[in-house]
Parts: structure tokens; C-alpha cells; sequence
């Protein structure tokens, strides 16, 4: 019989392992406490002496299998094109083959692996089983919040400085889809990159400048109400703005509206007091809507910021001959390679004044001299990509090289979404249809137990299904919404990923909630708990991928396997029933399940329910 030295500890144990600044898993004299990357390392070692290469070289191609639901598989896998000289493009599949065979006989089982195969153009490693249970337990529990960030995968990527702007919805106009996708993208980004140790500053750049403010107060100054605009901003002044809009077509209407706008450029007090309500109240009731989502921003920018810096910007472009005149008078930079005009950028109007462009250009510069960042990323839909791809040319035309080191995370477009009264204008009436969508769906599930706050879980719920639909495919797809399909309680959806939270938790609660110090690992062999190992065991290779690529499908797939796994061991591995020492080694393997699967949708976004 085998037992875990030292026991399945609680999670104050320290950070573990850290101290050879590799990212915390070189192996340990002995072999205690081992985690994924460790058993890669004693794998990189062994096949470092038979393929004559440093074992660092090696770690990077030896990866997890993924479960397979039909058989059995190995543990980890080496792909043999990743390590021979003349790489798989000039390799036939059979030489590959024989490769693999070759390395495979030269190879010896050990401690740590208790089986190599050769595979099509792979050589496969088993760990030993009671090892495998034994270390993924551990890691898992020791590490909590922490597992799998701390892996050797990413000791290379340096600490780094990240600002990213997402959300940035424009004041007194809808609140589109597209600023929602934005939102819940932007901040998932951001919590992936603080999971790994980065510093982030979260920017919310509003669109609050331009000539719909003059506009806007015109339309004002005729149709307001200062109490609604203090009850509801967001809807008092979207109210005013299509009011105005109609009447807009009236030349004496332009014309105040050009004058409003005019006198918000020279500060005149009235006019900027003014806009300034709308700014402000505007804000407070978005941070109260954000606060639904769970995202916060450490700063409120906007382009009202950068109008007099972009002018700043004019200058700079001039001076560096940059800059050039239409016949029109409006300013222009050339960004084609020969010089001739195929391909500008307009950053001026005719009569001087800045555009869009000219504003993000001056935010930039600025964000760089306040926040010395290593990564600047944008994060809106793919019709703004040429304007990105614009604005970084523009900055290195000016000579900031760090505008090598902005990126524009786009996304498709949604398609689709309606609430029971119609087109969605604001956030806040998609949040309130998820809402109450759901209530109604639990109401009527005969599995929904008494729960303390319905609202609160239907919310956190429906929000987790309608961040599972977005995030299931790649960014830059388009995809049609579709409600029903976002809040089945089956299938491969986030209402499923919550209810697996749910059910997990409370067979922890019903089975002693306490964190387990003394399992024997023996007692979890079965294949259905060996599933749930082997797919823990994966985790930071899916982490890996997502910060490599920030595409949170990754996240999403391996979530939703895990809780079809976990539902899986759930019925054939019962913890009530069976013996205590097989059901305190059943509770450890569904505990661990639950942290990932919590340290998983947490990084969405998500907030795990307890009940359901």
C-alpha cells in the first residue's frame, strides 16, 4: 500500500519549490512531492543522455496526451520530428516510425515511468500509476489557486508591464454587442496575465468627444431632464441623442451643435460643465454594470483626454516631415513603401482640427511615458483592424520602435441577439434578459435545490453561459447567438460547467468539507479516476497555449472535458457507500477536480456557484 509522504497537505505549505528561479518544479531529491513538468523533467533527462541533447532543449517537445474517451493512453508523449536533425518536412511517416521504435528500445522504465511505447511518429510514456495520483493530488492541493501557473512552461516568458484597453463604449449611444464581446474578452486577457505574474493596468478608453457631443447638448439644453439624467444617464441621454437626431436634418440644429462643440473645444465653463455631468454619471452607472460582470478598470480614459495632445501629435508629425497637405487641406501620412500614396492615413481635418487616429496616436505616446509598458493590447472587433494596423505604422514612421510591441486582439461580430422586447441597446438589458431567462429554467428543473439568492445565482449562471458561447470558438469567427443553446443545462455549455461546480462542492459539504491529509493513492486505479489525473495533469500546457495565442477556447475546451470527465467519475466512483479509504481517495480526486475547474473559470471570467 501506498502512501503520500508528506500527506496531502492544506495550501499554506509555502510556494513550493520555487527557489532555482525555474518557474517551481525542478525535481526533488527523492522524488516527493513531484508535479507535471517534474515527471517531463525526469523524462527530458533520461532521453537527454540517449539522444545526446541538454534536457532543457527537450522539455518543451514532451507533452501531455489528451484523454481519449475510447481507450487508454499514455501519459506523456515525445514527438520525434520535434527533436531530429532533418525535420518531418524531408522525414517519410515510416522513417519516423522506425525512429521512434529505435529511441523507444533504447529508452529504460524507471520509477517515475513504468511503460514506453512507440507510437506513430511518437514515443509514449506511462507514469506510474500510484505516482501519477500521488504527485497530480499533492500539486494540486498544495498549489490551489496557483496550479499549473507555476510551471516550468513558463519560466522563460519574462515578468512583464501589460496595458490593455477593452469595453470602450461611446457615451450616449448604444452599448453594442460588440462592446460586451470586448469587455469580457479584454478581461480575460487581463486575468491570465495577472495569474501569470504580470502587472497589468486595465484602461476603459471612452468614446466621449467628438461632434455628437455638441449634438448632445444642443439636444440637451431642448430635451433634457436633470433628474432622469441622475436616476438613469445612460438611457436619459441615449433618449436625448435619438431625439436629436431626428431633428438634426434642420440647418439650424448643425449649426448649434457645430457651435456646442466649438465652445467644449475653447473650455468654456458652461458648456464644459455640462459635458462633464454627462461624463461623470455616465461612468458611475457603467462601473455599477461592469460591477455585474465582474470586471473593474484601474482607469477611465477617454478621448476627451487627448485633444489638445493631439495637436501636440500634428506638430510632431509636421516637424518630421511626416505630415502632408490634400488639396482639400486635410492632413495625410504616407504609409506606402514607395512613397506614392497607395496607402495613407487622414489625421486632420481641414480646418486643423484632430481625428480618431490623432487621439489614439497621442494616447499611446502618453500610456508609454506613464506606464512604461512592455505590451500594449487593443481589444476590439476585426472592422477596426486596418485602423490598428494604421496607427502602429504611424508610430514607427515616428520613430517608437516600441510600436512593435502593440497588438490588436480582434473579434467577430454576433449575430443575433435579441432580448423579449427587442434589439439589445444597453449592457444592462443582456444581463437582465440572462437574468431572468434563467430563474425561469431553474424554476422548472426538477434538479434546482433550495438556494439562498436565485437572482444572484441565475445571474453568475447565465453570465457563465453567455461567456462559454463567446469563448467556445476562435476571436475572429463571427457566430449566431442563440439563447436556448446558451442555457441547455447538457451538453458542452457554461450552465453545465456550473452545475459540475455545484455538485462537486457540495459533495465536499456533504462528505466533510475539510482539506484531506492521509489518502492512499492505491485505491484510485480504476480508468475513470485515472481519466480525471491524467487530464489534471495537462493543465499548464493549455495555459501555455492561451498566453501564447490569448485565445480562451483552449481554457474552454479543457473546462468542459474535465466536467465531463468529473460527471463521469461521479457516478461510477461513488464516495457515499464505499470504504472510508476509498472514499477519502474519491473526495481528494473530486476536490481537485473542482479547484481546476474553479481556477479555470475564474480566469474566464466566470464566478463559480456553490449551490444551483
Amino acid at each position: 500500500m501506498v502512501r503520500p509522504s508528506p500527506p496531502l497537505g492544506g495550501r499554506n505549505g509555502g510556494r513550493g519549490g520555487r527557489g532555482r528561479g525555474r518557474g517551481g518544479c525542478d525535481l526533488p531529491p527523492g522524488g516527493a512531492a513531484m508535479a507535471a513538468c517534474s515527471f517531463r523533467r525526469s523524462i527530458a533527462s533520461q532521453l537527454s543522455k540517449v539522444l545526446d541533447l541538454p534536457p532543457e532543449n527537450l522539455i518543451k517537445s514532451i507533452s501531455a496526451v489528451p484523454v481519449s474517451k475510447k481507450r487508454q493512453v499514455a501519459d506523456f508523449q515525445l514527438s520525434i520530428a520535434s527533436v531530429t536533425e532533418d525535420s518531418s518536412r524531408n522525414c517519410l511517416a515510416q522513417d519516423l516510425q522506425l525512429q521512434a521504435q529505435k529511441l523507444a528500445e533504447r529508452l529504460k522504465c524507471d520509477a517515475v515511468v513504468s511503460e514506453i511505447s512507440a507510437g506513430p511518429g511518437t514515443v509514449n510514456f506511462t507514469i506510474n500509476r500510484e505516482l501519477l495520483a500521488k504527485t497530480v493530488l499533492q500539486q494540486v492541493l498544495k498549489d490551489g489557486s496557483e496550479y499549473g501557473v507555476k510551471s516550468e512552461l513558463f519560466s522563460t516568458v519574462p515578468r512583464q508591464k501589460a496595458v490593455i484597453e477593452f469595453s470602450s463604449p461611446n457615451i450616449a449611444k448604444k452599448f453594442h454587442i460588440g462592446h460586451l464581446r470586448s469587455t469580457i474578452v479584454g478581461n480575460f486577457i487581463a486575468n491570465l496575465k495577472v495569474a501569470l505574474g504580470h502587472e497589468v493596468t486595465r484602461i476603459n478608453y471612452l468614446g466621449d468627444w467628438g461632434m455628437q457631443f455638441g449634438l448632445l447638448g444642443v439636444g440637451f439644453q431642448r430635451f433634457g431632464n436633470k433628474e432622469k439624467l441622475k436616476s438613469s444617464p445612460l438611457q436619459h441621454l441615449f433618449e436625448v441623442y435619438v431625439q436629436i437626431n431626428k431633428a438634426a436634418e434642420d440647418e439650424n440644429t448643425k449649426e448649434l451643435a457645430k457651435d456646442f462643440f466649438r465652445k467644449l473645444e475653447e473650455h468654456d465653463e458652461q458648456t464644459l460643465s455640462l459635458w462633464k455631468q454627462f461624463r461623470d454619471l455616465s461612468i458611475k452607472e457603467y462601473i455599477q454594470i461592469y460591477k455585474r460582470l465582474g470586471v473593474h478598470f484601474d482607469e477611465y480614459s477617454g478621448e476627451s483626454f487627448y485633444q489638445e495632445k493631439s495637436q501636440e501629435v500634428l506638430k510632431m508629425l509636421e516637424d518630421k516631415g511626416l505630415l502632408q497637405k490634400t488639396t482639400k487641406g486635410t492632413g495625410i501620412v504616407d504609409l506606402s513603401e514607395k512613397k506614392d500614396l497607395s496607402s495613407f492615413s487622414t489625421v486632420m481635418r481641414s480646418d486643423g482640427t484632430s481625428l480618431y487616429i490623432t487621439r489614439d496616436l497621442a494616447a499611446a505616446i502618453d500610456r508609454m511615458n506613464k506606464h512604461s509598458w512592455d505590451t500594449m493590447i487593443y481589444v476590439t472587433d476585426k472592422s477596426q483592424s486596418n485602423h490598428f494596423q494604421h496607427l502602429f505604422q504611424i508610430l514607427k514612421l515616428m520613430g517608437y520602435d516600441w510600436a512593435e510591441r502593440c497588438q490588436h486582439v480582434s473579434f467577430g461580430l454576433v449575430q443575433g441577439m435579441k432580448t423579449r422586447r427587442g434589439e439589445v441597446i444597453f449592457l444592462e438589458d443582456v444581463l437582465n434578459e440572462v437574468r431572468s431567462r434563467m430563474l425561469q429554467n431553474m424554476a422548472s428543473a426538477k434538479t434546482t435545490k433550495e438556494i439562498e439568492d436565485p437572482m444572484e445565482t441565475a445571474e453568475k449562471v447565465g453570465l457563465a453561459a453567455l461567456i462559454i458561447q463567446d469563448f467556445r470558438g476562435l476571436l475572429s469567427s463571427d457566430y449566431q447567438f442563440s439563447w436556448d443553446r446558451a442555457l441547455q443545462s447538457r451538453g458542452d455549455t457554461g450552465v453545465f460547467l456550473q452545475y459540475t461546480h455545484a455538485r462537486l462542492h457540495s459533495l465536499e459539504q456533504m462528505h466533510g468539507n475539510k482539506q484531506l491529509t492521509d489518502v492512499n493513492v492505491a485505491c484510485l486505479q480504476e480508468p475513470d479516476a485515472i481519466s480525471v489525473l491524467q487530464h489534471l495533469l495537462r493543465y499548464d500546457e493549455v495555459l501555455y497555449r492561451s498566453s501564447q495565442d490569448l485565445q480562451p477556447k483552449h481554457i474552454v475546451s479543457y473546462l468542459l472535458t474535465l466536467s465531463h470527465l468529473a460527471a463521469v467519475a461521479h457516478k461510477t466512483l461513488p464516495v457515499k457507500g464505499s470504504a472510508p479509504e476509498v472514499a477519502q481517495a474519491r473526495l481528494c480526486l473530486f476536490q481537485a477536480a473542482r479547484s481546476v475547474l474553479a481556477n479555470g473559470m475564474k480566469l474566464l471570467g466566470i464566478t463559480p456557484v456553490t449551490q444551483m
